[in-house]
């Protein structure tokens, strides 16, 4: 059963931020718009390509209120040791979360059963706590951090414009579409 628009369920899981190991719960999700930005592991090949490629674009989601969780089911210390010893990994300012217990992964219907790791998965998540967008992919399709930001300017366009909604490859300023009777088959 999909997740897509189904409210957070909730968790409480260890992190590293900053420099520091802080506690983060589904409540402290809520209120703002989230990226929750999965993935199978920590010192791995195509994951960190990934979260530098979120890393480079943080500021920019920053600026549209957006607070990002990578997620993975590693521990929060090996999420330290693999920032202190990479370079790409040592650029991400955002939040790492760990999730050995799976809880998070199960919530999100991404964990891979019989493996233990986490699908290549992105949800973008409104103040509210409800999934508005997801993608999952396999294990060797890396996701675009740009498309994110598109996925996340149209997710917050459509809730503030209720009644528009965003066409294929929508950008920010473009036009959109109101779905009436009047543009059935004619788009």
């Amino acid at each position: 059963m999909s997740v897509l628009n189904s409210k957070i369920k909730p968790f409480t899981a260890q992190a590293y931020k900053g420099g520091k190991f802080i506690e983060v719960t589904e409540k402290d999700v809520l209120g703002k718009w989230a990226v929750f930005f999965f993935y199978p592991a920590d010192f791995t090949f195509v994951c960190p390509t990934e979260l530098g490629d979120v890393a480079d674009h943080y500021a920019e989601l920053q600026k549209l209120g957006v607070e990002v969780y990578s997620v993975s089911t590693d521990t929060h210390f090996v999420h330290k040791a693999w920032h202190d010893t990479s370079d790409t990994i040592g650029k991400i300012q955002y939040t790492m979360l760990g999730d050995p217990t799976w809880q998070i992964s199960q919530n999100f219907d991404c964990l891979r059963e019989g493996e233990g790791l986490a699908d290549r998965a992105t949800f973008i998540i409104d103040p509210q706590g409800v999934i508005q967008a997801m993608e999952i992919t396999a294990e060797g399709i890396g996701r675009d951090a740009e498309d994110l930001l598109r996925k996340v300017k149209a997710a917050q366009y459509v809730a503030a414009h209720p009644g528009e909604v965003c066409p294929a490859k929508w950008k920010e300023g473009e036009a959109t579409l109101a779905p009436s009777l009047d543009l059935v088959g004619k788009i």
